[in-house]
């Protein structure tokens, strides 16, 4: 029992410093600085637009499917296509907690590359949009005017540790989990040699990797240590950097959206941008770039199978402690019971809300319906409980302007 489970615990021990800052630091971003300052200079299909949503995008700690509602906000709001898919693609692939969860696991010069190919990706993605979409008029902004509230200092910090380590985790958790699961998994029980043809023929092992990656959801956290599982077993420093960007980069979910929101021709620019950006970056390390600068911790990763292993630091045994406590506050509290609602006319099932952005998002758009007084979504049953006096076709036609599907 002691061999399985010790891989996993041995990856938890190391990045859960790494994640707990990253969770700190997402809170400190969402607290103090306004969701309107991102839409505010990207309203052009120009290359500054995109520039300004790379930047914006790299560093924001929003997975693949919470990007998605928080892109199409800002699109909303007067952010042009070549902008919106700027900041679609730079945004998944990293942010502050995986980038310090990837220097923990894979090493610095992983953790540099990473929003180095997000940035570029993003640029020639946002390019190729904005020179199709060059004779298109801006959008006007259709933001509600209320402003948003004022905190104080003090409450802007408690709202940073309620998002960082309340939201964020409840979003992200489930997939962080799974992936230390499968990484401790992959240690195990796939074969040392599995992915030996990787190395010898890494072209092939990128588009493999790829044609798994772009329809799934992977988190960019939480895809951290399966690639540095799969690298211990043979896949090559490219192929795994291909899994971290293609695989958080886009899912199933994302490319419907993006096709019916922004359109099939903006969809295909956006997907190349990926395809393409990934297997370049990936055949740049693995043809350019010394192997040993992109070696996964061995020691770390295998640590289940090493009777002599050295004891791990008090820190690293707390963090793990303290990231384990709050991990499981944030999933009960996104999974548990949902609510009974006694009023079903007012209650609209919605199809596609994964994490709190969806639910913030919904709440925001449908409250601007006329006649609306007040929204509230169970995340958890997938519904949304609307008081007023409106009409629900005009509901029902926000769901689908938002980007969700009602189905009853």
């Amino acid at each position: 029992m002691q061999e399985y489970l010790m891989p996993f615990v041995a990856l938890l021990n190391e990045m859960s410093p790494y994640l707990l800052l990253g969770f700190l630091i997402a809170g400190l971003l969402h607290a103090f600085v306004p969701g309107r300052f991102y839409a505010r200079y990207l309203a052009r299909n120009n290359f500054r637009s995109v520039a300004l949503a790379a930047l914006f995008g790299v560093p924001l700690p929003l997975c693949s499917c919470g990007v998605i509602p928080t892109a199409m906000a800002m699109h909303r709001e007067g952010a042009s296509k070549a902008a919106t898919v700027s900041f679609l693609i730079a945004t998944p692939q990293t942010g502050v907690d995986s980038i310090l969860a990837t220097a923990g696991l894979l090493g610095l010069p992983f953790a540099l590359l990473r929003p180095v190919a997000a940035f570029t990706t993003a640029l020639v993605g946002g390019a190729l949009v904005g020179a199709a979409c060059r004779d298109e008029a801006p959008l006007s902004c259709t933001a509600s005017a209320e402003a948003p509230k004022r905190l104080s200092f003090l409450g802007r910090c408690l709202s940073a540790l309620r998002y960082g380590f309340g939201e964020m985790m409840q979003d992200i958790g489930r997939w962080l989990v799974i992936g230390l699961l499968l990484a401790g998994a992959i240690t195990i029980f796939v074969p040392d040699d599995l992915f030996a043809v990787s190395a010898q023929h890494p072209l092939w092992g990128m588009l493999l990797v790829l044609a798994l990656a772009i329809p799934m959801y992977l988190c960019a956290t939480g895809s951290v240590p399966i690639a540095a599982a799969l690298m211990l077993k043979g896949l090559s420093p490219g192929a795994a950097l291909v899994l971290l960007m293609a695989g958080p980069a886009t899912n199933m979910a994302a490319i419907l959206v993006i096709g019916k929101v922004l359109g099939r021709r903006t969809l295909l620019l956006y997907l190349a941008a990926i395809i393409v950006g990934a297997i370049g970056f990936g055949l740049a390390i693995d043809t350019l770039l010394p192997a040993e600068w992109f070696q996964p911790l061995q020691s770390t990763m295998m640590a289940g199978h090493c009777s002599h292993a050295a004891a791990t630091p008090w820190w690293q045994v707390a963090s793990s402690i303290l990231f384990v406590v709050l991990l499981a506050a944030a999933l009960f509290k996104r999974y548990r019971k949902a609510k009974t609602n006694t009023d079903m006319k007012n209650t609209f099932k919605i199809k596609g809300m994964m994490c709190n952005h969806c639910k913030t998002n919904v709440e925001r758009g449908l409250s601007q319906v006329e006649g609306v007084t007040s929204v509230e979504v169970d995340l958890a049953a997938g519904t949304a409980h609307v008081e007023g006096t409106f009409d629900p076709k005009k509901i029902i036609a926000a769901i689908d302007r938002l980007g969700y599907e009602y189905v009853g």
